[in-house]
């Protein structure tokens, strides 16, 4: 059994920021740690105190994490960002809020004496003596401490306080993993209930020492003539109150959500696994069909996360394009309109926008990427709406003249026609391009509308099903919000994004077959409908082509779509010499190319650049490559030899152990990852265990049904069979929780010496 935790982050907006410009604005950016580590940084909104960012990330990390902290900062060109505030979750916080904490939260100060990082070594012994017991503290080493100094390093030393005694060690210069091995004694008188604080400081020669962080021991649980060893977790001083501060730094709103799964072996999760795939297989239908009644009992909150859930599973076990067809088959079959079709947040809708998340982010990229940033890169002013047209913000056309608003009009018309050509051109050329197992899918679907709405009267029924998935919940959206899908590093400022939203309407409008309803609702859309009437003669005969695959062709192309590889990453990398003072310092960057595999990693000059969290993907990516090196080492070296020793402890060995311990574990969740197949099915299980009471009842009444022979028969199982299938496997998983051990990971070195103050 192994505990695996992850968070949720949605970082939505902020509010009454203030001014940190000269020019009354701020330019600000969120900066996401998890225990002093950096793993997010979102896009720069530009002069504004209310800004909104709406990002969305999931991140791995190691069940011993303890706190994190969101900054805000403000980007400036020429100077140092500034720190805005911050605001501060402790894991424990986030554990008492199952369904996730929510909300606005005040910015606070950023406290120098607060912002610490890092662990330090400590050897502690009662010895005894003749007249009284002696306190023996080896201070051994420190590692991770952070940088103080424009060097980026510090100049530590440690101040080791009992009952108003103090000693010092000596200082190590530049060096955030020094090392002293130096020891201090303290008599002990009987029964004595002080403690020890052991303090880290940065040594500074014309200012004020920085402080590092501290340890306060428990003295009385020290047993005598028992040393004990360990690294301890340094702590920030937490002494000013803050009440009076709240709302003077504006606030954040965030959605953050922890999630603690103990994962059973692969044999626990079998069982269910079978049953499920073996339900999809025979494609039953009917009141007891499992995946039907699992839709039925999952709320509208947590449909797209069981949805996301079952079609990993799927994926794993090479029936994502057979669970989907389930799905297509069920919600037609309680449809009656075709303009309804697809159009609810059904669990068919939301495993279609998952599977095409997964299997074709990379086509989305190859069709709409040149096109996105070309509109980016022009900047035109482009409206339709002759009550939203603003002529001063246009600019003079020849000679200086204003332009008239049906100059504006026109000449936004022209732009957005040469972008949506261009765009269904584009469509039109990447049949080939588009994955295989997605034209599968699409030919899935492409068939069971038409059997279902079959007369000409229902010609266009099949492509709109197409389109409401390809169109209106996969490419409009990426269009009005490209950040979100990694097609920009930047949101849009305002200009742009109007050209993009009236972009997005104009696919819509071709994804509707041009129906009369969609142009009767914004009659000022008029202009672009020549080229809306041919976007949809060019749309059908993409989609015509693209269900067009045969079986053999799918299953050959299937083969090269693996989720189960290791990710491979290529791009720019930055590679940094730090400056400035504290834990939010400005750097000097040197861009190189890099180009990771599966068994290298090589590099070059190339100049590119793509997203502001490159960074934190790289690092991401390494450690999911590395996650099976059976040689990773538990530490490393994070300066360089150079002379006679290494830059970061000062070690004179070249081959000598590590001072930094390996963080191997922080991980950015992507659409591409590896799956974890025990996980997506121990999810599967907590949902359904959720529902439980609900599918009881529902067993009752088919059980009922069947003996007064009113559920209708299907082949295979009786559906209530499958149903009292399903819950035993619960009751199997329920047992086989509870009888394994905790699982729980273990505790850090003497925490328990440790007291938290």
């Amino acid at each position: 059994m192994a505990k695996r935790s992850s968070l949720y982050i949605r970082i939505v907006e902020g509010k009454n920021l203030p001014a940190k410009d000269i020019t009354g604005s701020s330019d600000p950016y969120c900066i996401v740690k998890v225990d002093n580590e950096p793993i997010i940084r979102t896009a720069t909104v530009w002069k504004t105190l209310c800004p909104f960012w709406g990002e969305e990330y999931q991140v791995h990390l190691p069940p011993t994490f303890h706190t994190v902290a969101f900054y805000v900062m403000d980007e400036d060109a020429l100077s140092r960002d500034d720190v805005i505030g911050k605001v501060c979750l402790p894991r424990d916080t986030l554990a008492s809020h199952p369904k996730g904490f929510s909300g606005w939260t005040h910015l606070t100060e950023v406290d120098p004496d607060e912002e610490v990082q890092g662990e330090i070594h400590l050897r502690l012994e009662v010895q005894p003596g003749t007249r009284a017991c002696r306190l023996r503290c080896s201070v051994l080493e420190a590692r991770d401490l952070a940088p103080k100094d424009r060097n980026g390093a510090s100049d530590p030393f440690v101040r080791v306080r009992y009952k108003g005694r103090t000693q010092e060690t000596s200082i190590v210069k530049k060096s955030c993993y020094p090392r002293w091995n130096e020891t201090f004694e303290f008599e002990l008188e009987e029964g004595a209930t002080e403690v020890l604080c052991v303090e880290t400081w940065d040594w500074d020669l014309v200012s004020r020492n920085d402080f590092l962080g501290k340890v306060v021991i428990d003295i009385q649980r020290l047993q005598v003539a028992q040393p004990e060893e360990g690294w301890f977790r340094l702590q920030p001083y937490q002494t000013k109150s803050r009440q009076h501060d709240e709302g003077n730094l504006g606030s954040l709103q965030l959605e953050v959500r922890l999630r603690d799964e103990m994962v059973l072996p692969s044999s626990c999760y079998q069982p269910l696994v079978q049953l499920l795939c073996h339900e999809v297989k025979l494609g039953m239908q009917g009141p007891g069909q499992l995946i039907s009644l699992i839709e039925e009992t999952t709320s509208t909150e947590c449909r797209q996360d069981v949805a996301t859930n079952l079609l990993k599973l799927f994926l794993g076990q090479g029936l994502a394009k057979d669970f989907l067809d389930l799905l297509f088959q069920l919600e037609l079959s309680r449809t009656s309109e075709t303009n309804t079709l697809f159009r609810s947040n059904s669990l068919a809708s939301k495993s279609m926008e998952s599977f095409l998340k997964v299997a074709g982010m990379q086509y989305l990229h190859g069709v709409l990427g040149p096109i996105v940033n070309k509109v980016f890169e022009e900047k035109k002013y482009v409206e339709l709406d002759p009550s939203k047209v603003e002529v001063k913000d246009v600019g003079c056309s020849g000679l200086h003249r204003p332009q008239t608003e049906a100059e504006v009009l026109e000449q936004s018309a022209q732009t957005l026609r040469a972008h949506l050509g261009a765009l269904l051109s584009a469509l039109s050329r990447s049949v080939r391009a588009c994955p295989a197992v997605v034209r599968a899918t699409f030919r899935q679907l492409f068939r069971r509308v038409r059997e279902r709405f079959p007369g000409a009267q229902h010609e266009n029924v099949p492509f709109i099903a197409v389109t409401s998935f390809l169109c209106l919940r996969f490419f409009s959206p990426a269009i009005m919000s490209p950040k979100l899908f990694h097609l920009r590093e930047r949101h849009a400022d305002a200009r742009t994004s109007r050209t993009l939203l009236l972009l997005a309407k104009a696919v819509q409008n071709v994804g509707n077959m041009d129906t009369p309803a969609s142009r009767a609702k914004e009659a000022w859309m008029e202009p672009l409908q020549p080229t809306v009437r041919q976007g949809v003669a060019q749309l059908k005969d993409f989609i015509t082509k693209l269900v067009d695959i045969e079986e053999k062709d799918e299953l050959d192309l299937q083969r090269t779509l693996s989720l189960q590889a290791p990710p491979v990453k290529e791009g720019p990398l930055f590679i940094h010499r730090t400056k400035g003072k504290g834990p939010l310092m400005s750097s000097s960057f040197k861009k190189l190319y890099f180009f990771l595999t599966t068994e290298a990693l090589s590099f070059a000059k190339t100049p590119s650049s793509k997203c502001v969290n490159e960074l934190n993907q790289w690092l991401s990516a390494l450690r999911k490559v590395s996650i099976n090196n059976t040689g990773l080492l538990g530490s490393y070296h994070p300066g360089v030899f150079r002379g006679d020793k290494w830059s970061c402890c000062h070690q004179k060995e070249k081959t000598g152990q590590g001072c930094d311990k390996t963080r191997s574990r922080v991980t950015l969740q992507e659409w591409n990852d590896p799956l974890d197949h025990d996980l997506e099915a121990q999810l599967i299980y907590r949902h359904l265990l959720g529902v439980e009471a609900m599918l009881w009842e529902r067993h009752r009444e088919l059980s009922r049904g069947a003996e007064a022979g009113t559920v209708p028969a299907s082949p295979g199982e009786a559906p209530k069979d499958s149903l009292a299938q399903l819950l035993r496997v619960l009751q199997d998983l329920r047992e086989a929780h509870s009888s394994s051990p905790a699982g729980s990971p273990p505790s850090e070195p003497n925490c328990l010496l440790e007291l938290q103050t």
